[in-house]
């Protein structure tokens, strides 16, 4: 795993819903919790938001936008870190605590130069490496026992961890600033300042630096941040681009954005403190609109949403927030012109498209039905892996009458969440009720051989 923070735990084409019960329905909606507690979210307009911030900077690396996934994690604390292949991780924190699109860029430039450098498949091998010496200091501690010399060995024992655990860590601080310094090549590729990442390690690493000299060298994943700054400044101010500043429009779906975290994540009291009814400005009232939805004050929360979609009417995510307020107040046929207006200003998206989708399915009736099952195979065609695609592709199916096909998505959405025996279940039971050798008999029988074989190797991996 690569981290920004040596404290820390450690094109809309490229998203990511791997979990079983995934929503799609704004921030409202979160994720199954990680291991560590944290849970992941997904939203159209962050994801879009900060997918364009990323674009530019992949292609200067030379990656492929669309085999990189962003995926936003709810956790307050500022951090971002690369893991399990071409993946970045975004805490909400970072972007709250970001103060314009630059510094947030800057992150995402180093988290690029992280999977640029092949860091994650050299950390392996690094672990390898690392444990030898802690082998060694092991056996020899074994042999100066046998020889006698209990103390010297159980000296030796007791320090083979931390053997392993300073070489490893040697290799991970040069991987650290091997990615500030692709940072900032990636950044004048695309010409924008270098500033912005050193301003943000400035203001939140850099207080808590006196902590971490405290801390033996050996635990240091990261290099210490005033070093790692002083590193940086000389390449970045000499560059023709240091000067470059974020466009307004960028500021501007940058204010939005951070304003839609702060409104759904934030305290009610902390939001109206930090956007008071005497600021105006656009991404105040979208703070404020949310703010009084959780309160919760229905009515105040959709009129102000509403006065947003009467200015900005071309704005697909103030439709979207109406349409969710609608659907969750229970609303479904009212929220339905939302959802599909949302769409309409987005086509193809398929998180609008799942919306859409479980909100025709409540309104119920068979045109509503099939309408959500043609969105929903659109939106499953681009995410394969949306497990609340599949679970309201099962809820319709089943609502038309057809078993064989909602077993069958059951089972997709099992997958999906990594349950294989449920998936094994539902399989093998939308094997039995489909037709033979059609398409989706096909895909029944791969989801059980899938499923056997993923249960066989978990059960072989067992002690």
């Amino acid at each position: 795993m690569m981290s920004l923070s040596a404290l820390s735990r450690p094109s809309r084409r490229a998203r990511w819903a791997g979990l079983p019960v995934a929503a799609a329905l704004g921030l409202a909606a979160l994720l199954t919790p990680t291991a560590e507690g944290q849970s992941l979210i997904r939203d159209t307009e962050i994801e879009d938001t900060i997918r364009d911030f990323s674009d530019p900077i992949l292609i200067a690396a030379n990656l492929d936008p669309a085999d990189v996934r962003i995926r936003i994690i709810n956790d307050p604390v500022p951090n971002a870190f690369v893991a399990g292949g071409q993946q970045i991780f975004f805490h909400t924190g970072l972007i709250t605590t970001a103060q314009n699109p630059n510094e947030l860029i800057g992150v995402i430039a180093h988290e690029t130069g992280h999977i640029a450098g092949g860091h994650l498949a050299r950390s392996r091998q690094a672990m390898q490496d690392a444990a030898l010496p802690a082998y060694i200091a092991m056996g020899v501690g074994i042999l100066a026992i046998a020889a006698g010399q209990p103390e010297a060995g159980i000296s030796l024992l007791s320090g083979a961890p931390a053997f392993a655990q300073g070489a490893f860590v040697r290799h991970t601080q040069v991987q650290e600033s091997a990615a500030d310094q692709a940072a900032v090549t990636f950044l004048d590729a695309t010409g924008q300042s270098g500033r912005g990442l050193i301003s943000y390690f400035d203001r939140q690493f850099r207080p808590n630096e006196f902590m971490t000299r405290r801390v033996p060298a050996y635990m240091l994943t990261h290099p210490f941040t005033s070093d790692r700054v002083e590193a940086l400044r000389q390449r970045v101010e000499a560059s023709p681009f240091a000067d470059a500043q974020d466009s307004p429009e960028d500021m501007r779906r940058f204010q939005m954005m951070r304003a839609k975290i702060i409104g759904f994540l934030r305290p009610v009291s902390e939001t109206f403190s930090l956007y008071p009814a005497s600021d105006l400005s656009l991404p105040a009232r979208y703070a404020r609109a949310i703010a009084f939805y959780r309160r919760p004050d229905f009515p105040r929360a959709t009129q102000e949403i509403a006065a947003l979609i009467e200015e900005h009417p071309d704005n697909p995510y103030f439709q979207e927030l109406m349409g969710q307020m609608l659907f969750e107040r229970g609303m479904a046929a009212e929220s339905l012109p939302y959802h599909r207006r949302s769409l309409e200003l987005l086509p193809g998206e398929p998180l609008f498209q799942v919306n859409l989708a479980r909100a025709l399915n409540a309104a119920g009736g068979r045109a509503h039905l099939e309408e959500a099952v043609a969105l929903l195979t659109a939106a499953t065609h681009t995410e394969p892996d949306n497990a609340l695609a599949w679970r309201e592709m099962s809820t319709a199916q089943g609502e038309l009458g057809d078993q064989g096909l909602a077993l069958l998505a059951s089972a997709e959405q099992y997958f999906v969440g990594g349950n294989l025996p449920m998936a094994q279940n539902f399989a093998e039971r939308a094997r039995r009720s489909l037709a033979p050798q059609t398409v989706s008999w096909r895909r029944a029988d791969d989801l059980v051989m899938l499923t056997r074989n993923g249960l066989r190797d978990v059960a072989q991996q067992r002690p």
